[in-house]
């Protein structure tokens, strides 16, 4: 299995997940255009993707879910209530994304599958779920858009070899940033995103023996650096022994590295 982030912030979100000849995209929210370059860089054609996976309804993770299942017939995955946004409802395949529940995903040529458990998240989107992907004993983890951190959360999502984590904002820079108050408060809150030290609290629960990659995500343009997040990331994981996980910064306008998991 390997894991390659297409774009990661508030602009928009991507992250292609490739196991033998299944590849799977999870979430779309890019600009069809835009996203069409990004999978010219990562050299994947489109046509060749077989199943999205929606972790919420916001636009910067939703929006072009419904093109590429339209365009490509791949069977896109989300939330019940979201069928029927425009963002969705133009796929002709959709599935029911249930949190909580357990399914399995395949190449229906190959055979090739990924299990991807569904575990709910607090954030002002109902449902948000997150991610955890298993195939061939190994497991991807990818957590984004959670408010607060959650013991039970991390409980479990345990296991990963490559984890993927929100590290949205540094509470200075936030306090000193252009947003509004009303914003502020918002991305605060407990159904907001994570700071910096909130995400290295969740790094500490999700981080097993198995964690070889830590993917530093969906960093504020505005009220963050990816400086900054990798510094709070790093020094967590100093601190619990574990400096031989590699830390890798996901970016908004580039591809990540595609990595084995």
């Amino acid at each position: 299995m390997h894991v390659q982030t297409l774009s990661s912030g508030s602009e928009g979100n991507a992250t292609l997940v490739r196991a033998g000849e299944l590849s799977l995209l999870i979430d779309a929210g890019l600009t069809a255009r835009e996203l069409y370059k990004r999978f010219d860089d990562a050299r994947i054609t489109p046509r060749l993707i077989d199943h999205v996976l929606v972790t919420h309804g916001h636009l910067d993770h939703a929006r072009s879910a419904g093109i590429i299942g339209k365009r490509h017939e791949a069977i896109v995955h989300c939330a019940e209530n979201i069928m029927r946004n425009r963002t969705l409802i133009r796929a002709p395949k959709l599935a029911v994304l249930r949190p909580g529940e357990r399914i399995e995903v395949a190449n229906i040529k190959t055979g090739d599958k990924v299990g991807i458990r569904t575990v709910p998240v607090p954030h002002d989107c109902d449902p948000t779920v997150a991610f955890r992907l298993d195939h061939q004993d190994r497991v991807v983890v990818l957590v984004t858009d959670i408010g607060e951190p959650r013991a039970e959360v991390a409980a479990q999502l345990r296991g990963a070899h490559i984890l993927l984590l929100e590290f949205n904002y540094d509470p200075d820079s936030l306090d000193r940033g252009p947003y509004p108050e009303m914003l502020r408060r918002r991305i605060r809150g407990g159904r907001g995103h994570l700071s910096n030290d909130q995400a290295a609290t969740m790094l500490e629960w999700l981080a097993g023996p198995e964690l070889h990659t830590l993917i530093v995500t969906h960093i504020s343009s505005k009220n963050n650096t990816a400086e900054l997040a990798r510094e709070v990331a790093t020094a967590k994981l100093a601190e619990m022994g574990r400096s031989d996980v590699e830390v890798v910064i996901a970016s908004q306008h580039e591809i990540g590295p595609n990595l084995a998991v």
